[in-house]
């Protein structure tokens, strides 16, 4: 297929290099130009503008957050209004329900397809194709796409033709992920106060009664203090933290523990911990306990 990409972060350089692997022909754009160039030596072609990257089948999108965007979406020079009818928008970002919801709007005044498909996975997922996308739109929609989804995962769930309902899942599926290393840390902390060996006590738990994926991967993490380099900045798990709460208001949901959540990263950033992965909230524990080095 011949489609555009726009985003090229640490989730998005590995998609796209994924999707150029699979065979696909790939323009790439990056508000930061310098980031298209190793794309371009693997065969991608640089656009100057987002308008130039929307001339395809289709244009996925791997962005910050709601303002990042709405910036590439809307306006004269955005996705909507450069997009040929018939081709489809790919949002792989993780967004608010709300503006996913005008994103779809948006696309079908344009006769345009729009898909959502965030993505469970860190960099190195996306790099080796080990994403779990979560897609919705309308059956049409998505078949059409599904190549390019089968290129940047290892699987691709379709949850609903209603494409705000995969933002919410994503938006779920964060929320248990923060509530895993929050606990996590508290249970380290616990028994490293006891004088338990950390590393020991998750190699335990993860090849026993926590064997999931999530436990192996942010166990490993909170047992070696590795948060930085940051595959998943604190700032942007906060900003997912408080779009699950504003869909669960909005739903009429309560959810007490994402209350929490909300506030540990805020604690988290309050003590200088912007340039840190996220998971490093589950290293809270171990200072409220005045452990050694925490």
């Amino acid at each position: 297929m011949n489609v555009g990409f726009i985003g090229l972060g640490q989730m998005g350089a590995g998609m796209a290099a994924n999707l150029l692997a699979a065979g696909h022909r790939v323009t790439v754009y990056n508000r930061t130009a310098q980031k298209t160039q190793p794309l371009v030596a693997q065969g991608a072609r640089a656009a100057t503008s987002v308008a130039a990257a929307c001339s395809g089948d289709a244009v996925l999108t791997m962005l910050a957050d709601d303002p990042a965007v709405e910036a590439v979406a809307f306006g004269p020079d955005g996705v909507a209004a450069h997009l040929p009818a018939g081709a489809a928008h790919v949002s792989c970002s993780t967004i608010s329900v709300a503006l996913s919801r005008r994103l779809a709007a948006a696309h079908a005044t344009a006769r345009q397809r729009y898909v959502s498909a965030p993505v469970f996975g860190r960099p190195d997922a996306a790099a080796s194709r080990r994403l779990l996308v979560v897609a919705a739109g309308e059956p049409a929609a998505v078949a059409a796409v599904a190549p390019l989804l089968d290129a940047i995962g290892q699987r691709t769930v379709v949850i609903s033709p209603d494409p705000p309902a995969a933002n919410l899942v994503k938006l779920s599926g964060n929320f248990l992920i923060a509530s895993v290393m929050e606990s996590l840390g508290e249970a380290i902390a616990l028994v490293a106060k006891g004088g338990v060996d950390r590393r020991q006590y998750v190699e335990l738990l993860t090849s026993t009664l926590f064997a999931a994926p999530v436990y192996k991967t942010y166990g490993a993490i909170l047992a070696e203090g590795r948060f930085s380099p940051p595959g998943f900045p604190a700032p942007m798990g906060a900003k997912d933290i408080r779009l699950a709460l504003a869909a669960a208001e909005e739903l009429r949901v309560p959810m007490p523990l994402a209350s929490l959540l909300r506030d540990r990263l805020l604690a988290l950033l309050a003590h200088g911990g912007e340039q840190l992965d996220w998971s490093a909230i589950g290293a809270l524990p171990a200072k409220d306990a005045g452990l050694p080095g925490a």
